[in-house]
């Protein structure tokens, strides 16, 4: 996975726990697309100070993933919603009994309630 994206997922979960300017430095930098300098402008700090801050926050949030693994646990749980919704709709498509048909439809409209609370 790219390390960008890593960063912004893992802020989407953990982004609270940082410090005010961790956070912002964060969001600017990788969230918003900005340089090192345009960070620092805009938070009034020197490039070195974005920089520090930047590193400090990938830092916390790989640790904070490391214990808490939410991240993880998020992920583990799309991937098997979205094959319990692929294999629901297979089994509707090649069953010929009703009732079977019925449950999986069932199970599908389950697993996409969840799914779309979880995304």
């Amino acid at each position: 996975m790219d390390k960008n994206l890593e960063i912004s997922l893992l802020f989407d979960f953990y982004g609270q726990m940082l410090t005010d300017t961790q956070q912002q430095a964060v969001s600017l930098y990788y969230n918003d697309d900005l340089s090192l300098q345009e960070t620092a402008d805009i938070l009034g700090m020197s490039r070195q100070g974005v920089r520090d801050a930047l590193s400090r926050a990938k830092n916390s949030l790989y640790t904070f993933e490391e214990n808490l693994k939410l991240y993880n646990r998020f992920s583990k749980t799309q991937q098997g919603l979205e094959s319990i919704i692929v294999k629901a709709k297979q089994i509707t498509q090649l069953s010929d009994d009703s009732e079977v048909v019925k449950l999986s439809e069932g199970i599908l409209n389950e697993a996409n309630k969840i799914y779309e609370q979880e995304v």
